[in-house]
């Protein structure tokens, strides 16, 4: 069975982090780890070359394959910053709306910067999904 493209790595966290070229952006990307860390007191680690990722689940898909997955993530990208939050629970698009500008769907929320974003929605939009993944997935 083939491997997950993004795997856990051992890079580390804050090189990846001041190394983002935008000073903007670099905040953004700092202050959302804090947001992410708070909420799910779980270790911060890399994923690929540039996910960074808090704690981990066993993620069972439909065909029965496992893999281990990060609760709640982030990445900068080159238009956007990606935010991986799970919106299978009850509430998501609601919560979601409240948000701001963003786009995505319910795997994934691209924002331009944090200061577009409401970030007491973003809290809660980003505690919502790990208690739903911690109630119903396993934890690695």
């Amino acid at each position: 069975m083939a491997r997950p493209k993004t795997q856990l790595t051992t890079a580390s966290v804050t090189a990846f982090l001041n190394g983002i070229k935008d000073e903007q952006v670099r905040q953004d990307c700092r202050a959302i780890a804090a947001i992410m860390k708070d909420t799910t007191q779980a270790s911060v680690r890399m994923w690929g070359p540039s996910i960074v990722g808090f704690g981990t689940y066993r993620c069972v898909y439909a065909n029965g394959r496992e893999a281990e997955w990060m609760l709640t993530a982030f990445s900068p990208r080159k238009k956007n910053i990606t935010l991986y939050i799970g919106g299978w629970f009850s509430g998501y698009e609601a919560m979601r709306a409240k948000l701001g500008p963003s786009a995505g769907s319910k795997g994934w929320i691209y924002i331009k910067r944090l200061a577009d974003v409401d970030v007491p929605a973003l809290k809660k939009l980003v505690a919502a999904s790990v208690k739903h993944v911690r109630q119903t997935e396993p934890q690695s």
